[in-house]
């Protein structure tokens, strides 16, 4: 058995207690106050269009109306948040060889043509929009000169 002297037992406390300082040292910190700056940005985004997906064909005079309704073509990165969509007669065009005679956008009712949305409009073009009809109206007069007419409507988004 080892036997130690009384100078290398208060040697090696003094090593020990200088070891545990030390230790507890390394786990010591100061603190501070501060201050700093720093800045973010916000992105904007593009227009979105309104793409009517309803096919209206083969109206005629006094017949029933024809729903109006689409998706949102949204090319931005992320959702656009869409109130309304209003649709309206931008144009009549009269088919080639029609009869002599006005065909115009009184010809044609529109009804419920603002349509509430109040959603947002995805960018995966899944997001719809509905609500709005249009028909041809029978003047009770000779209206020819629309047959086979091209009625070319505008929708706005807000």
């Amino acid at each position: 058995m080892f036997k130690f002297g009384k100078k290398k037992i208060v040697a090696s406390a003094i090593v020990a207690a200088v070891t545990i300082a030390g230790s507890i040292a390394a786990y010591a910190y100061w603190t501070a106050g501060g201050s700093g700056t720093g800045s973010a940005a916000t992105g904007t985004n593009v227009a979105i269009s309104a793409v009517q997906t309803s096919t209206v064909t083969a109206m005629a005079p006094g017949d029933s109306a024809q729903s109006l309704n689409g998706t949102f073509l949204n090319t931005n990165t992320g959702p656009v948040y869409v109130a309304t969509v209003t649709a309206s007669i931008s144009s009549v065009v009269k088919a080639g060889g029609a009869p002599v005679g006005t065909c115009d956008a009184t010809d044609y009712t529109l009804a419920d043509a603002v349509m509430t949305v109040n959603a947002e409009a995805l960018a995966d073009d899944t997001s719809t929009w509905s609500g709005a009809t249009i028909k041809f109206n029978n003047k009770g007069t000779n209206q020819d000169a629309c047959k086979l007419a091209t009625v070319n409507l505008a929708y706005v988004i807000a």
